[in-house]
């Protein structure tokens, strides 16, 4: 089976670069499969995991909280804000984190931007949890 490079790329660092034969993401219109010689495309991501598929090996999850992925035949490329792989999660962080995100929702109006910081903290962090698997 043929394979693509995908690259997760963070303003820090390259979290991700690896051949692997298909990837499965959530862009801002819904959920995209992406597989070798793909038509090219570039589109937003939505903070959600990304499942990797690679041939002889378990399907690996990434957090990645948003950001773009830019497709092209050979190779796929993810400009995230941030990207952690399931062993680099803090997870003790991460519920501390939902717990606070939770407690501002609570507190706040929705037409506040307080309110929108406070969903997105929460996704992410949520997001994280899942990945984590704890």
């Amino acid at each position: 089976m043929s394979t693509f490079l995908l690259e997760i790329v963070t303003p820090e660092r390259k979290v991700y670069a690896e051949q692997v034969n298909m990837i499965s993401v959530k862009g801002s219109e819904g959920e995209l499969g992406i597989l070798p010689n793909h038509i090219p495309l570039v589109t937003p991501l939505r903070i959600a995991p990304i499942t990797v598929k690679k041939t002889g090996s378990k399907d690996e999850v990434i957090a990645v909280n948003g950001g773009f992925m830019e497709v092209r035949k050979d190779k796929v490329v993810i400009l995230a804000e941030s990207a952690e792989l399931p062993e680099q999660i803090d997870i003790d962080r991460a519920k501390a984190a939902k717990d606070r995100a939770e407690k501002r929702l609570a507190d706040t109006k929705q037409d506040n931007v307080d309110f929108k910081r406070a969903e997105a903290s929460l996704q992410r962090a949520v997001n994280r949890i899942g990945v984590s698997g704890k």
